[in-house]
């Protein structure tokens, strides 16, 4: 039966366009899930033998220049280097998102943004409650911030494992989601984890990110001038006492979308080409294949045996990790959305239903990557507590994805009948006749 056709709809079909955007996105996401969890489970079952030392003597193997303060251990330049790259395709997604995406319009951006910030919200809220309530010491509360990420990447793999073929407008839903966590996890990081802060560093950083973005806005896409600015921004920053991962995010974000008027004779790219798709086309393959794996496997490696994992059990921080991912992003993303329908009158797309919600909502409960540097820049790398909160990060990830696989499954056979709809193309143009409809437009929320 169909929908009051005088209310907004919630989670219509999005432009062609944007429909094949995000479906490359997806795509790369989903085999770099796919290796991030095998690269998790590798360091894991590493730390879980009698070699566990080669593991921890290998990440804690140090190597850089000392007098540029880059002797770091390889478990820390896979944190703050190899990170980097992620966060600069982060930057550049949010970029486009804000500029020419799905959050350019505010009608379209108020539901991913108000489940998004819903969701960081009340686990941080979970988190801070149960180790309150428990009566943790020491740091315990410095980790509120843990639970309140979205891993796009694992979440897709999750997805791909489990056959389901959600339909364009929530996987739509679901990237634009965790573009908005990225967006927030950043501001966390780089306000409530910076113990000092060194301004003359900082404001040196600024000098080859300005020629950095001068370069990108000309479109002189030289890699001999734009990766050397790259790594002194990232150096500088380093060096100034912000996680430097922040330095990706800023990069990211001086690449230009729209078109310009004209562009120099030096420039190599054309004034209408988006400088930020190119990138990121380029870059998130990178991103998603090495930089996240490699991070993973460093990070993952924690001991279950041998005691490790009762310990877990009984740090009030690792049993909040969990509770958070898996009841407080459920609360938060499907309470988010169900008030923002209440507030608009609102009401869902045809074929779709709050199950639907519900299982979108157990998806964003899978918190690994950004999660697990928290951890890190909260409790410190190799600390025990660290090592109990990654292990409840593995472990609520986990329920969380096999709960959401439940309620997914039980849909699969709709969400097959509408991605055939939405492959059909009767008149053999190229696009879809279901992204052809004209009242595509109007259903859009707001």
């Amino acid at each position: 039966m169909s929908l009051n056709p005088l209310r907004p709809r919630l989670f219509a079909r999005t432009t062609w366009q944007e429909a094949q955007h995000v479906a490359a996105a997806l795509r790369t996401e989903t085999v770099g899930g796919a290796l991030l969890l095998a690269a998790a489970v590798a360091a894991l079952v590493w730390a879980n033998t009698p070699w566990f030392e080669a593991y921890t003597s290998l990440r804690d193997l140090t190597v850089g220049p000392h007098a540029l303060h880059l002797d770091l251990t390889l478990g820390q330049w896979a944190s703050d280097g190899l990170l980097a790259i992620f966060f600069f395709v982060a930057g550049l997604e949010l970029k486009r998102e804000f500029l020419v995406g799905e959050l350019r319009s505010p009608a379209k951006a108020a539901l991913p943004v108000a489940a998004a910030l819903c969701g960081v919200a009340l686990p941080a809220i979970v988190y801070a409650a149960t180790v309150t309530l428990r009566g943790a010491e020491g740091d315990a509360l410095r980790g509120w911030a843990i639970p309140t990420a979205t891993d796009i990447a694992f979440a897709l793999a999750v997805l791909a494992v489990i056959g389901t073929h959600l339909p364009s407008a929530l996987r739509s839903f679901l990237l634009t989601l965790a573009v908005v966590d990225d967006l927030v996890a950043i501001t966390i990081i780089a306000i409530f984890y910076t113990d000092s802060l060194d301004l003359a560093m900082l404001g040196l950083a600024l000098l080859p990110l300005a020629g950095f973005a001068w370069l990108a806005q000309r479109r002189i896409a030289r890699w001999w001038l734009l990766i050397p600015l790259a790594l002194a921004t990232w150096a500088l920053v380093h060096a100034s006492g912000i996680h430097a991962t922040v330095a990706g995010v800023l990069l990211g974000l001086v690449v230009p979308v729209r078109p310009r008027a004209a562009v120099p004779r030096l420039s190599t790219l054309d004034a209408d080409v988006d400088v930020a798709q190119r990138f990121e086309h380029r870059l998130r393959p990178l991103s998603a294949g090495v930089a996240v794996p490699v991070f993973a496997f460093f990070a993952a490696g924690v001991r279950v045996v041998g005691g490790g994992l009762g310990d877990t059990l009984a740090d009030e921080a690792a049993l909040a990790v969990v509770l958070a991912l898996v009841l407080g992003k459920l609360v938060g993303v499907f309470g988010g959305t169900w008030a923002f329908a209440r507030f608009t009158r609102a009401e869902l797309d045809d074929d779709l239903s709050w199950w639907d919600v519900l299982g979108l909502s157990l998806l964003a409960g899978i918190g690994f990557t950004v999660s697990l540097l928290v951890g890190e820049l909260a409790f410190g790398l190799g600390s025990p507590r660290d090592e109990h909160v990654k292990l409840g990060i593995l472990v609520g990830s986990l329920v969380a994805a096999a709960l959401a696989t439940i309620v997914l499954r039980t849909r699969n056979r709709v969400y097959r009948r509408l991605e055939e709809l939405e492959s059909r193309d009767d008149d053999g143009d190229g696009i879809p006749d279901a992204f052809q409809c004209a009242d595509v437009a109007k259903r859009q929320p707001g």
